[in-house]
């Protein structure tokens, strides 16, 4: 494949590698590492998971592999950056142009010329591997083989990337497209003074929608995200959503297989329960990771926030009495933030669709294709409602009190039909569903 270079690494057994590679930890949100909460942010990795493939299969595949099959769809124009070319663009990596901090390392946004046009530049964001050595590398070179060879306007575009060896140790760092608008769970945070407004939250989550199905069923072979959040969803300039952060990423089942299995990892409050349990990965564990965070996007709370009251610090735990047939106890789990200025329909319709995404056995879980069916009818009907396009982010304006108090009567009245579940049935889903199931 031209312009392009492809990386491996051998699998080796499980049992021996736990020996020999250490777990990190910094700072941010729990993640789960074989039934261990680790201290992790941005991608949640851990030095266990290295074989990843099933044990029913006689036959290893590595994402590696996918860069010698030819495909219309790949991206075969990765660009080899030099270390020297990364620590000037990124002034001797600066903590002033750093703008993340995750798992894998820092992210810097640095600046760029078109190998095309050299006199025209281009904002990147440099991430480089923190020097844990072969566990990062791994990761580090999952993303090369995935976002190098996979292209969708809904995941990242990775430029380039660099690896070096040399006296001063391994050099390993991506270069991704510049997204300015950050992550989705950076404007979901309570810190942002300005929230997402109802209607990118819907377009959003069709974007992501659109992302997953990519992966699952438009290629040869199937990627099962595996670590699917809203801080892996970034924004670009006109608030279109991407998916990011391919390090956890897995190759779907060989044929005749059902699952593939893995180590448990990901972040607590997004991994589907028999995945949890099991350690068997299939595209159903993504499918669920969604329906989590559809109701990330209408509550405005994190899936797992400690700093709740007790009964409050599981999302799922905590919207499930608030799922049943009397709407007033649905529209309290809504995001306050946006001051009664949403559809109640789509809310509720959206929240339908979570349902469905959540369901215990995850062969009754729908296909991501008709997931982004459906969030698309529903985003179609708020188009049509509005007599527009939905429109790109827009500050949400405080309502005067008469005028907020009509808008909740006049939703209360609405009644949801939804198409899959039949009028009055859409909430029985999560309500008969199971509890939200984490590791101790």
């Amino acid at each position: 494949m031209k312009g392009m270079r492809c990386f491996s690494f051998s699998h080796g057994d499980k049992s021996n590698e736990s020996k020999n590679t250490k777990s990190t930890s910094v700072r941010s949100s729990p993640s789960i590492s074989n039934g261990q909460y680790e201290r992790k942010s941005g991608s949640e990795f851990t030095s266990n998971d290295v074989s990843d493939v099933s044990t029913e299969s006689s036959t290893r595949i590595s994402f590696a592999s996918l860069t010698q099959r030819p495909s219309s769809n790949s991206n075969n124009n990765l660009r080899v950056f030099t270390f020297a070319e990364l620590k000037t663009a990124t002034r001797n990596f600066s903590r002033a142009l750093m703008i993340g901090e995750g798992g894998f390392g820092c992210v810097y946004r640095a600046v760029i010329r078109k190998r095309d046009d050299s006199s025209k530049k281009t904002d990147i964001a440099v991430k480089q591997l923190g020097r844990r050595g072969l566990q990062g590398h791994k990761e580090w070179v999952t993303e090369v083989n995935v976002l190098g060879f996979v292209d969708h306007p809904n995941l990242v575009k990775l430029v380039g990337y660099c690896a070096e060896d040399d006296e001063r140790g391994i050099q390993r760092l991506l270069v991704y497209e510049y997204m300015p608008n950050r992550s989705v769970q950076d404007h979901l945070s309570s810190r942002v003074r300005t929230p997402l407004p109802w209607s990118t939250r819907l377009k959003i989550a069709q974007d992501a929608a659109r992302g997953l199905a990519y992966l699952h069923e438009e290629m040869e072979f199937q990627i099962i995200f595996r670590d699917f959040k809203s801080s892996n969803i970034l924004l670009d300039e006109n608030w279109n959503a991407k998916l990011s952060d391919f390090g956890l990423a897995r190759l779907g089942p060989s044929d005749g297989l059902s699952h593939v299995s893995t180590a448990v990892v990901g972040t607590v409050g997004y991994a589907a329960p028999e995945y949890i349990q099991t350690g068997r990965l299939t595209y159903k564990s993504d499918v669920w990771s969604y329906g989590v965070f559809l109701y990330e996007l209408i509550t405005g709370r994190r899936p797992l926030d400690l700093n709740k009251p007790k009964n409050e610090q599981k999302l799922l735990d905590w919207v499930r009495p608030h799922i049943c047939n009397d709407m007033r106890k649905f529209q309290l789990i809504l995001d306050p933030r946006l001051l009664g200025n949403y559809s109640l329909t789509s809310a509720q319709k959206l929240a339908a669709v979570a349902n469905k995404c959540l369901l215990k056995q995850p062969r009754m879980r729908p296909k991501m294709s008709q997931v982004l069916e459906m969030v698309s009818q529903i985003v179609e009907a708020e188009i049509e409602s509005h007599g527009k396009q939905l429109s790109p982010f827009e500050s949400v304006a405080t309502p005067n009190g008469n005028g907020c108090e009509r808008s909740i009567r006049e939703g209360l009245k609405r009644r949801l039909v939804d198409p899959i579940i039949g009028e009055n049935k859409w909430l029985v889903c999560l309500t008969r569903g199971p509890k939200l199931v984490t590791t101790s």
